[in-house]
Parts: structure tokens; sequence; C-alpha cells
């Protein structure tokens, strides 16, 4: 709406500045006095073309307008000086033609630098760089795996995270592709992305913000690698429980939070010496192992419990191993002699 009320005043403040320009009787130039009119109709129209050019290029790059923008202003300043400098040793006459060449071609060498470097730009100008303001840290964007998870929602519930989340458009289309399988499975999935994704959306607490991606750049690449390049381009860390995105955005220096990580933080931490009861459910791959769950989800691996599916015992800890993709634990039941390792 302010856009909108700043182009009225703008075509206003033209019209009445061109009316006041051609309006006295004495001192224009004949043909101008001639037709009024029609100066004050092609001038106006001059100025106008600005809003439509604003108009047609809605989708407008920060860093490549200050690259024009220094360009010209770097370009005409490197143009001024040298002709002081080469004033001496040029010839009067061909003054104003050098001058002429100067002034254009060294803004275009200038801009034209910039634009090849507009991703290195922030370096080169430290200041001219603008951020988005945000509520909370750097924001977060949300890949798809995280979406049909659901445990990002659970953590948003939790007010532990004041950060914005950012779900790219490219994201929601590959969701939604998902969500349209012809296999039972995938729909459901994709479905239920979009379900947690309202969820989010309807959650107060929660700053969600659907990023629009049209940049022809990235057209080509795979979902995870424009999850990367997104990340970097607006300074964010990517949420997923993808192994492999996780890897790639690492190597390349996005940060990444892992859900799988983050569930293994909060899980409650064993010793060895301390005591679980679970529930032998299936027998284990080596043989005598026998393997149960905990409430949240973490495998029990029991030695010389094979024999025992189906029936609750009291497991001893012995040693844990976890990563990204989980948490096993592995004990002796209670009472059972210590067998030594091999």
């Amino acid at each position: 709406m302010l856009i909108i009320v700043i182009r009225v005043l703008y075509a206003f403040i033209c019209a009445g500045a061109i009316a006041a320009a051609v309006q006295p009787e004495e001192g224009l130039p004949a043909f101008i006095a001639d037709h009024k009119f029609a100066t004050f109709i092609g001038l106006f129209l001059l100025t106008q073309s600005l809003t439509f050019g604003d108009l047609l290029f809605k989708q407008k790059r920060l860093e490549v307008i200050s690259a024009v923008y220094f360009g010209l202003l770097i370009g005409s300043l490197l143009a001024y000086l040298l002709l002081l400098g080469l004033g001496p040793v040029i010839q009067y006459q061909f003054r104003p033609i050098v001058a002429l060449l100067m002034g254009i071609m060294l803004p275009y060498i200038c801009i034209s630098f910039l634009l090849q470097t507009k991703d290195d730009f922030r370096f080169v100008i430290p200041y001219v760089e603008f951020a988005r303001e945000v509520k909370g840290g750097r924001p977060l964007i949300i890949d798809t795996s995280s979406l049909i998870d659901g445990r990002i929602a659970d953590v948003m519930d939790t007010n532990v995270l004041d950060t914005q989340l950012i779900v790219p458009s490219f994201v929601l289309e590959e969701m939604q592709t998902i969500a349209d399988s012809s296999d039972k499975m995938r729909r459901t999935r994709g479905r239920r992305g979009l379900d947690v994704l309202t969820k989010l959306q309807q959650n107060p607490k929660v700053d969600v913000r659907m990023h629009e991606v049209k940049d022809k750049d990235l057209a080509e690449l795979t979902v995870d690698q424009r999850l990367v390049a997104l990340a970097k381009r607006l300074g964010g860390r990517v949420v997923t429980n993808d192994f492999n995105l996780n890897k790639v955005a690492s190597v390349q220096g996005v940060e990444v939070i892992n859900l799988n990580d983050v569930s293994n933080a909060l899980k409650p931490r064993y010793l060895p010496g301390e005591q679980l009861r679970i529930k032998i459910m299936r027998e284990g791959e080596s043989f005598g192992q026998g393997v149960g769950y905990l409430d949240d989800g973490t495998m029990v691996v029991c030695e010389q419990a094979s024999g025992l599916v189906g029936k609750d015992i009291e497991v001893v800890v012995t040693s844990m191993l976890q990563n990204s993709a989980g948490r096993m634990i592995f004990g002796r039941m209670m009472g059972s002699p210590v067998t030594a390792s091999r």
C-alpha cells in the first residue's frame, strides 16, 4: 500500500512540476511554446516510464542495484580524475571527445566488474549489505523431510526456538508432488507434511514465511543443492533429518540442525552399570542376543536373552553407541556373569 501511495504522489509531483515548467509565455523555445499540451504529455509520459519499469521488473536484487549504483559512482569519479590528470597532455579540441568516451566506458567497466563479482561485493564494500530484520536469530530453512517427520512442530511448541522458519517454494512443490503420488505410503507422507506446515502456520508463537524462489541459476539444481544455496544467500541454517543433506551442507560450510541429533540430545543418558527394565521383542543378529526398546524408541541389545522373547527382564547397561542415525544401548541380564569381550 505504501509503494502505491508513493507512486501516486510521484505522478502528481511530476505533473505539477512539468505544468509549471511549460506555463511561462516567455523564455521557452518556439516549438514548446506552440505545443505546450503535447510537450506536457510527452514529458509526463517520460517521467512515468520509471514507474512502468518498476512495475515491469517486480523481482529486484539488492546486490544488483548496489552494483549498478556504485559502478556508476566509481566510474564517473575515475573519469573525472583521469580527465584532471590527463588534461595538460590532451589537446583542447580533443578534450570533449575524450571526456565523452571516458564518461561512457569507465562506468560500464565498473558496473560490469561489480555485477560479475556481486557475490563478493559485501567484502569489497562491507557496509553496503542490508540485512532483513527477523525475529530471533538466523532464519531456519525447512526441508521436506523435516516437515514430513513432524517433530519440528513439537520443538516449536516448546518455545525453545524464537527464530523465523522459512519454507522455500520448491520444498512446498516437492511436498505437493509427494502428496499427489499414486503410491499410498508416499501420499500419506506428503499429506502429513502439509498438515505439519499448516500446524506451524496456525501457531501464533511461530513466525513462518513462504519464500518464493524464481532464480534461474537454481532451477537446474537438485532440491538439496537449492536448499544449501538458499541458506548461503539468506545466512540461515538448514533443518533436516536427511543424513545425506546433512553431509552436503556441512561440506559447503552451511550449519545444519539435524532433528535426529536434537532428539538424541534430549533422551536420558544411561551410564554403564545403570539398570533398565525392558521387554524382549525379538532375537538379535548375533548368537544369544535379545532386542528390546525403551519408551522413546531406543534399541537395547541384551546378551544371553534370545530365549526370553516376550518377557520383561532387568538389564544392566554395559555400553552405548550414538550417532546421527540414532542411539543403541548394549547390556546384559541382571545377575548374569560378565562375558569377556573378544
